[in-house]
């Protein structure tokens, strides 16, 4: 579902993804709760804005009733807001005058009579939005998670079980450089963004007439904030989620390029080097793409089409972190291009490869109320909780069966008694006595009766007078459902890591580092065990290798005795041993 375009005013400079804050605000995306697996993305619009010719401004419509943005903004996050009684008719659209008229009169009179209404009369009915009687939504502030649930879907969305793991097994945190490749309808983007979110870029050109971003604090030297580097090849795509990423304040944060990184590369020019340590592949075929993530590339000359000559220098590459390790993720739907990935992964000196497959599943989580109180309210059982209640509904069914009966006799005798009653007074016998036993055997069997056992609507409308006063989030049973149905295959995930390029400095540095410690250690074996040329020194080298490494160990040693090797103290054929 589409979201609404900003004005074209100032772009927001934080975004309500990062920093959400506790209420909503005008010019700001914020997501519709209608239910557990359907929400509305809604840029929330100010009155000034155009509002499609309604009264009440702008307007959203939805299932549940219609919703003016005026009723939406300075909520805190997580309010119920309740349906208004909005014009939906031609009365309030605009271009409804004179439409469906007959034109039997001159424009100019259909125009005196049809006189839009002035900016005063617009506000006072902006004012006097009335609540409806039915209809509510939620307003939450939005998330990657709410977002993916409900972001326009432009191509294959990588879901939250995906990108979550993802992410985790990236090793993705704040501060972090992640390339995206196929950002698609930019769920993965925005959940990378969060991840890798440590502070707001500071900006470096003030703009006149807009308000910067006052909590954007100054890079400090050498520090390098987290940000995401999105590349997508389609055109109209990339142009869309540019300006989704515009309208949700993350142009700070993620950097999208329109390229087909296959055949172009990652490298962006007249940009600082990226210097990535995460990336992840969402590619038809990702292998194509691993050609330009190596350590050292040959650099091309000014002529994009070229190919770099063989003879060209090697340098290292602007794209990966020259210094930490990169941890790749490739999203292929089919098995062989898995396959294919991994053999180009291998032959490019990538390591710890391993494939995942990830299969999610829903778990409900809620309180199960079950008994008589619950009569007449929805989502309950309303059933005996236990065997007294039972009981008990069952003699209140059985009295009410008996008095029943009882009061169909009790007609029947009062009509037989009125019958008598009028022969009486037709005979000229006075009927006082006859009507005065009627009115008290009437009074006591009414009474008492009525006393036992209540009507129906009577009770139902007990438990709701007292359904206000009662705690619902602790009364029942807690209980968890998993869903039916398995949400299985949506991709194989690969990941994979590049080593740190190893140079003759490093090796020396790390001997330098290392080797001195390890010289220490031997040190103290030898206080402990005596020479290491000795009898005493041997046997403690000995004792640290597993019976198995020392019997090899024998066998490789065995000319030097004649056939003979000392194993365990002893000294052994290594033929027969072997026997």
């Amino acid at each position: 579902m589409a979201t609404d375009s900003l004005p074209p005013s100032a772009p927001p400079r934080t975004s309500p993804f990062l920093t959400p804050g506790s209420h909503s605000s005008a010019s700001s995306l914020s997501i519709l709760h209608l239910r557990r697996d359907q929400h509305t993305p809604v840029i929330l619009q100010p009155s000034s804005s155009p509002s499609d010719g309604y009264i009440e401004g702008p307007v959203t419509n939805t299932r549940f009733g219609s919703f003016p943005h005026s009723t939406l903004i300075n909520q805190p996050w997580g309010s119920q807001i309740r349906a208004s009684e909005v014009d939906t008719g031609s009365r309030g659209r605009k271009g409804w005058e004179g439409k469906g008229k007959k034109r039997k009169r001159g424009s100019d009179e259909i125009a005196d009579e049809v006189r839009p209404e002035t900016e005063e009369e617009v506000e006072g009915t902006r004012k006097a939005i009335k609540t409806s009687a039915t209809g509510f939504v939620h307003i939450l502030s939005p998330t990657p998670e709410l977002w993916t649930s409900s972001l326009p879907h432009r191509t294959q969305v990588v879901y939250t079980p995906d990108y979550s793991y993802i992410l985790h097994r990236l090793r993705a945190r704040p501060g972090s450089v992640i390339i995206e490749a196929g950002a698609g309808s930019g769920s993965f983007t925005h959940a990378a963004a969060r991840a890798v979110f440590d502070g707001y870029p500071a900006l470096s050109i003030q703009d006149e007439g807009i308000q910067t971003n006052a909590s954007a604090e100054p890079a400090l030297p050498g520090k390098q904030n987290g940000k995401v580097y999105s590349f997508e090849f389609h055109e109209q795509r990339c142009t869309a989620l540019q300006s989704e990423i515009k309208d949700h304040g993350l142009e700070g944060i993620v950097e999208l390029t329109h390229r087909d990184v296959c055949t172009e590369g990652f490298t962006i020019s007249n940009s600082p080097p990226i210097h990535a340590s995460a990336i992840f592949l969402d590619l038809p075929a990702p292998w194509l793409a691993l050609k330009h993530l190596t350590r050292r590339i040959r650099r091309k000359s000014l002529d994009p089409s070229a190919n770099p000559e063989p003879t060209t220098p090697l340098t290292p590459n602007p794209v990966l972190h020259p210094s930490l390790p990169i941890h790749i993720c490739t999203f292929s739907p089919c098995i062989e291009q898995v396959t294919r990935t991994i053999s180009t992964l291998r032959s490019h000196g990538w390591l710890d490869i391993s494939m995942v497959e990830l299969s999610a599943k829903k778990i409900e989580t809620r309180r199960e109320r079950v008994g008589l109180q619950e009569e007449g309210l929805r989502g309950v059982n309303a059933s005996a909780a236990n065997v007294e209640e039972a009981v008990e509904r069952l003699r209140e069914v059985e009295g009410r069966t008996r008095w029943f009966h009882e009061m169909e006799a009790r007609k029947e005798k009062e009509q037989e008694q009125e019958r008598d009653g009028a022969e009486a007074k037709k005979d000229g016998e006075p009927d006082d006595m006859v009507k005065g036993e009627m009115e008290k055997e009437n009074d006591t069997v009414n009474g008492k009766e009525k006393e036992k056992y209540t009507s129906k609507a009577s009770r139902l409308a007990s438990i709701a007078s007292r359904l206000p006063t009662r705690k619902l989030y602790k009364e029942g049973r807690l209980v968890h459902r998993p869903e039916p149905e398995l949400k299985m295959h949506t991709s194989y995930l690969v990941f994979a890591i590049f080593p740190r390029e190893w140079s003759d400095e490093d090796e020396k540095e790390a001997e330098r580092v290392w080797g001195g410690r390890e010289a220490a250690d031997r040190r103290g074996g030898v206080e402990e065990g005596g020479e290491l040329g000795g009898s005493g020194g041997g046997r403690k080298e000995e004792k640290r290798m597993s019976k198995r490494q020392r019997r090899k160990e024998a066998k490789r040693r065995k000319d030097a005795d004649g056939g003979k090797v000392e194993v365990d103290g002893e000294k052994t054929d290594v033929e027969s041993r072997g026997n």
